[in-house]
Formats: C-alpha cells, structure tokens, sequence
C-alpha cells in the first residue's frame, strides 16, 4: 500500500475497519462516497453496521445520519439498513432492504434533487458533517485524494466534515489518476465550461489532513449488477428513440454530428447506447451523471468522443475492462463533483437530449419517477430532474406496461409527480413517441394514449370521453375517477378492470 498512501503521516493512521468505526457515535451525521455502485465505502458499513447490532443488542440506542452522493450497494446500504443502524438517509438510495424500512417506517428519507443535495451539503442546509467516510485509489505525498470510480458529493462533505476516513482501495486501478476533473462551485461565480470537454479544476480533492482519523485499506470491487439482455420491447424503445432523433435532425434542430446525450441508467438505456452504434450518429458527446457499459462500447468504437460525468454505473464485466484500460479511457472521460456534473447552468449550455425512465406518465405529460401508486418509493429522483428541465429536449422512456401487463405505464392521472407536464416534453413506448412539444393539454392527452399498451387505450380514451362532459376542459379531469386505475391495482393486483 506504499504507493497508495504516499503521504508519510496518514501511514501512521492506518487502522483496522473496526478500530475506525468506533470513531463513529450514535447520532452523528456521517458523509460517504458513492454514487450508483461505485466508489462507496467497502469495508466501513459492515463494520458500522456490527456496532449497531451490538449495541441494540445491549439495549442500546445507535443510528447516524447518512449522506451521500446517491445510491451506494447492499454491502452498504443495505447491510446498515438490515442493523437498522441509520435514521435518517440522503438524497437518494436503490437498496431493497433500505426500501423496505422506508416503506415501513421506520427509517427516514429525504428524495432530493441531486443538484439541490451537494449546494445544501455545501451551504450547511444539514448543519456540520460528523464524519466524512471516502473512499480513494490513492492518496499523494501532499495529502490530497485521488477519487476512485466516482466523485459525488466528496468535495462537498469532505469540505463540511469535523473528522475524515479514508478508504485507499486497491482494487480501484491507479491509472484513474487524472481521470477526475475537480472544482468548488462558488456562489455567483459562472462555471467555466463551455463544451462538454473542458477541464477546469485539479485531478484530486484537497482536504485538510490533519482532519483525517483513520486510514483504512481495503481491497475489494465495486458491487454494480450486471444488466440483463436486451430484449424485444427494449429494442423497440431503442429504436423509437433513434426515430426521434432522426425527427431532430430532420427538423434542423440536430445535426449527425451534434448531439449531446443525458442517460438514466438501466437496459433500456444500453439499448439506446446499443442502437447509438449502428446509427448516423458520430462525434456523440455525453454530458450526464453516469458512465454506462454502453458508452464505453461508443468509445471503442469512435462514435463518442467525450463523456464527462460524476461517477461509473458499469457492469461487473465492464468494470473489470475499466480497471484494466483506465489509462486509456481517461483520455475520453471526466469524472467531475455532482455539484458541477448536475449543475443547472452548465447542462442548459450543453443544449443536450436527456432521456431518463420512469414509473408512470398520466395523459397530459406529467411524469412519476419514485413513488408506485403514489405512496411506495422505489428509489429516487436523483438527477433527473436536473437534466428534465435543462436539456434542450427532455425524453422519458419506459416499456408500456410493468408486472406482466398488470401496471400500465399510461394512467389518467399520475398518482405522484416528480416532473410536470412543463417540463417533460417527449414520452417514448415501445409503441411510438408522444411529443408534447406546443401542444394544449387535451391535444397531449392522444398523443400520450397512442403510446399506451393496446389493452390501456380503450380505457384510457373512455377516461377523456367522461372527463370533457365536464364544466372546465382545459385539462379535462373526472376526479372520481382520476385515480382508478391505481385502486384497482391495490384492490386486485391488475390495472385492468
């Protein structure tokens, strides 16, 4: 680990996992890296979690805080749910056992836009970080932090933490060294990017060391799911995507070699990215929070000749291939502070596509991205938001149906909404696209049902019929109604009547 903790006085801090999480209390308000599984703490969690179930096994009282930069992995999130060691999460989490005691109560969760997260970290919105818990590839002679297959919030809680612990992760490869791209986003001071390539910070994170509590080494790799197959419907979704992109073009509002890219994460998007190499498309940039497996593929292939982004969300396999040719991706990638990948200001100045998932779109174009029937989160808004309201074309892309057909993707009225019909501006199905682009809320109402599940559309249509016999037909509503499809889901498990 020589070469890994260069810096001489933080060797002296090496610690076992257990010797540092006994640094951390009941109550405090701990920070950790990570971002869509990657970079987050490996060995940490476990040993905070073993302190949980100890003490509430004593009869004692003991959760923290946590904050992070979104969704970590079940060696994280979800072992310290299990020891119910955490009251209070944010901004934004994909765990099963973490969604479970959400669900149930008993653990508490703000849904934060990602933007919002690192400016209220930053701002001290959250008050004092006990504890930042981060996980690097290196730390240099100077002491600064050379970030490992993410950024996230680092530099923010890194910034607002009284004491620091450090991960060096030998599994993390060396050449991510020069990878990162790091900036401190100031109040009232323009960020100075200007094409999705622009480097204009440091390659690691500055911190105060004698900060630093512990040093702990460890040596295991990042926990991402390998995605599964594509399948039929998600190549139609694909292939209706790279339709409207070839309207884009057709219009006058893309060019072949100009389009800027914004992907959720998930099949359907590899889909898309899939897609992206058999097209007309060249010279493809991204500008987006995550590296996907599907743009290393662009890469390779020399469609995409930048991605910037704040962390990777890659396959088991691909991960492996990044450990192995970081040197060589670095020359294509940034890895930047979620305060910089999700800001604002930048991403309306990239004039990017975004296209994110969703759970459900009502007829008039509002969009639900977390909560199932309105009240069960699934995992989060994280930066969607962020991308819907800045790109110069927002999509939502989603299959029509979920459950076997029982949850239709197209309702009446979405039961929770997260992106409004001012903001969500295309809805593509494996049955078409509804632009919504310029249209009054009645016109949106047929394109939306187009893309509805043939079984749906009748229902659908029926739902209007009855909701224009009423007095206002701007948005034509039937509020005794609105939400039927969503009670006969909880009443007979199936949408359908």
């Amino acid at each position: 680990m020589n070469e890994r903790i260069s810096h001489v006085g933080l060797r002296d801090k090496v610690r076992t996992a257990e010797e540092a999480a006994e640094l951390i209390h009941h109550g405090d308000v701990v920070g950790f890296s990570g971002f869509t599984g990657a970079a987050y703490p490996k060995a940490l969690p476990t040993a905070i979690a073993e302190r949980a179930k100890a003490a509430h096994a004593r009869g004692d009282d003991f959760a923290i805080d946590l904050y992070t930069g979104a969704s970590t992995a079940p060696d994280c999130d979800g072992v310290l749910a299990e020891a119910d060691a955490i009251r209070f999460r944010m901004p934004y989490q994909s765990d099963p056992t973490m969604r479970s005691k959400i669900n149930g109560g008993s653990l508490l969760y703000a849904d934060v836009h990602l933007s919002h997260s690192a400016r209220q970290i930053a701002t001290g919105v959250y008050g004092d970080i006990d504890v930042a818990v981060v996980e690097v590839t290196r730390i240099t002679e100077d002491g600064h932090l050379i970030p490992s297959s993410g950024v996230g919030n680092n530099v923010e809680i890194l910034d607002k933490a009284k004491k620091i612990i450090v991960e060096v992760n030998a599994w993390q490869s060396l050449e991510l060294e020069g990878m990162a791209d790091i900036y401190r986003v100031r109040s009232k001071v323009p960020i100075p990017i200007t094409d999705t390539g622009d480097r204009i910070g440091a390659t690691y994170i500055d911190i105060d060391v004698n900060k630093v509590v512990a040093v702990v080494e460890t040596d295991a790799p990042d926990r991402n799911s390998p995605f599964t197959p594509i399948d039929e419907c998600s190549q139609q979704i694909a292939s209706n995507f790279l339709g409207f992109l070839e309207g884009e073009v057709e219009a006058g509002r893309l060019a072949y070699d100009q389009f800027c890219m914004q992907s959720g994460v998930g099949n359907v998007p590899n889909a898309v990215m899939a897609g992206l190499l058999d097209s007309k498309f060249e010279n493809i940039k991204a500008y987006t929070e995550v590296i996907q497996d599907g743009m290393l593929d662009l890469i390779d292939a020399g469609k995409m000749t930048v991605a910037s982004a704040t962390s990777f969300s890659l396959s088991p396999d691909a991960a492996e291939v990044m450990n192995e040719k970081a040197a060589h991706y670095r020359k294509y990638i940034i890895t930047r502070p979620l305060h910089v990948s999700n800001h604002p200001e930048v991403i309306r100045r990239m004039d990017l596509i975004s296209s994110n998932g969703m759970i459900e779109a009502d007829i008039y174009g509002n969009i639900n991205s977390t909560n199932v029937t309105g009240t069960r989160v699934m995992n989060g808004i994280g930066g969607s938001g962020d991308f819907t309201r800045n790109a110069i074309a927002s999509t939502f892309i989603s299959p029509s149906t979920a459950k076997g057909g029982a949850i239709s993707a197209i309702v009446p009225f979405a039961s929770h909404i997260d992106h409004t019909e001012h903001d969500a501006m295309v809805i593509i199905t494996e049955y078409g696209i509804a632009d919504l682009r310029g249209l009054a809320p009645a016109e949106r109402a047929k394109r939306v049902i187009k893309v509805a599940h043939p079984e749906y559309r009748p229902l659908l249509e029926e739902y209007v019929e009855r909701a224009l016999k009423g007095k206002n037909v701007h948005t034509p509503h039937d509020l005794s109604t609105a939400l039927s499809f969503h009670q006969r889901f909880e009443e007979t498990g199936s949408m359908k009547p």
